[in-house]
Parts: C-alpha cells; sequence; structure tokens
C-alpha cells in the first residue's frame, strides 16, 4: 500500500482482525456481485469503499425512478444508464482503487460459469429463484463462497453458503428448486426501504471477512429480520445428502 492507502483504509489497519495484512487480502481481492438494485446497492458501495481490488458488477436493468426509494447507489441523473455502470459510477466517487467491470446483461448459466470461477466470493442480490439457483450451481462447482441475501415487504434474510466444506449445505439444499415457493417481487408485494439497506449491508460485512480470511460464521447459518420489530433469528441449515447440486459431496 502507498501512503495515500494507509491513510484510506487506516481505520480497517487500526482493528486487531484486520491490520495491514487483511487490508492487502481485500486490496487483492476479486468479488463478484450479481444485482445492481436494492441490495447490490449498498453491498457494491461498502466493498467498494472498503478498497476490494477487483469488482464485478452484473444487472440487465436500467435505472428507474422508482428505484430511488430504496437503491441507493443510484440518483435522478442516472434514470435510464444501465445499473451496474451506475454502481461503477458511485464506487468511483467514493474511492478510486478499485477496478470495477460491469456486465449489462442478464446473468445466464454460461455468464456465471465464466464469472464465478474468476472470483473469490458471489454475492447474490438477485430477486428471482432461477436466478438464485443458476448463481447456487456455479458456485458449488468452482467451489467458491456465496453470500445470499433477500428482502420483500417487512421482512429480510441473510445466509453464507460455502460448500467448500461438506458439512455445510448449499443454497438448494434449503430452497429447492422444485419446491414450489411462489415467486414474489418488491415491484407487487413492496419493499420497506431501510430493509434492504440493512440486508445488503450485512452482505457486504460477510463478503469482506471471507475476503479478509477471517471466515464466516453465517455459513450454515440462516438469519431472518423481521424488520417490524427489528429482530434478529439465526437458525441451523444442515446440508441435505440427497441435493441434486451438492450432494456429491457427502
Amino acid at each position: 500500500m502507498d501512503d495515500a492507502q494507509l491513510l484510506r483504509y487506516s481505520r480497517h489497519i487500526l482493528l486487531n482482525e484486520l491490520g495491514v495484512e487483511g487490508q492487502e487480502k481485500l486490496l487483492a481481492s476479486h468479488a463478484l456481485i450479481v444485482g445492481a438494485g436494492g441490495l447490490g446497492s449498498p453491498a457494491a458501495l461498502y466493498l467498494g469503499s472498503a478498497g476490494v481490488g477487483r469488482i464485478t458488477v452484473v444487472d440487465h436493468d436500467v435505472v428507474d425512478e422508482t428505484n430511488l426509494q430504496r437503491q441507493i447507489a443510484h440518483n435522478l441523473a442516472r434514470v435510464g444508464h444501465p445499473k451496474a455502470e451506475s454502481v461503477r459510477e458511485a464506487i468511483a466517487a467514493i474511492n478510486p482503487d478499485p477496478v470495477v467491470t460491469t456486465i449489462t446483461r442478464r446473468a445466464d448459466a454460461a455468464l456465471l460459469d465464466t464469472l464465478v470461477g474468476q472470483a473469490d466470493v458471489v454475492l447474490d442480490c438477485t430477486d428471482n429463484f432461477a436466478t438464485r439457483h443458476a448463481i447456487n450451481r456455479a458456485c458449488v462447482q468452482h467451489g467458491k463462497p456465496l453470500v445470499s441475501g433477500a428482502a420483500i415487504r417487512m421482512d429480510g434474510q441473510l445466509s453464507v453458503y460455502d460448500t467448500r466444506e461438506a458439512a455445510n449445505p448449499c443454497y438448494a439444499c434449503v430452497f429447492p428448486e422444485d419446491s414450489g415457493v411462489e415467486e414474489t417481487r418488491c415491484a407487487t408485494m413492496g419493499v420497506f426501504a431501510p430493509l434492504v439497506g440493512i440486508v445488503g449491508t450485512l452482505q457486504a460485512a460477510e463478503a469482506l471477512k471471507l475476503l479478509a480470511g477471517l471466515g464466516s460464521r453465517m455459513a450454515g447459518q440462516l438469519m431472518m429480520i423481521d424488520g417490524r420489530d427489528l429482530a434478529f433469528t439465526r437458525i441451523g441449515i444442515p446440508a441435505n445428502p440427497a441435493c441434486p447440486v451438492c450432494g456429491h459431496r457427502h
């Protein structure tokens, strides 16, 4: 690190858990963020401000005025612009260090197979089950830790799926593709604006700990957030030996 970086990241360097070594790991790391909306906005801003060296942002959508209630990386001047590009500009306005790559197309299986293999950690900030399962399959295949968040109405969820340890579940162990779960979108159901900030910030925190070598205690845990009472509940989630995605590990 140069003198400017030592000053910029001084509050991280002062932490016993991070120090110079941990900050250098962040500067040398690569995070993949899929989704640049309510969850992806705070996640990307915190990863960028913390000095993650390379950040790839994938989102096929453009900024709409209805997004601005909660998607804090965007602004009125960038309405109609690709969300991924808007996030890149927002990060650059805070910190010039990260190299931010933007992919303005839908995250399909082929694209994820390429991008996940290049990343050190993956953040699922999407809002549909098909993409979530595609991200999970790629993470299991490439042995990459997945930080998953969700928020709808007044309820949020957070978990880390790190299948590098055989005892840990993958996303499909907990939410099987054939479970018949009804798809819900904030466009029709609504979402409490600060809730996506809470979940996205927690995703950034778990990703930073993984990248800095601190590990995550959320692996094998599902955190449920009740935004009405600001109540956080954690439950253990075991791996499913019969899981069609990751069961071969057991």
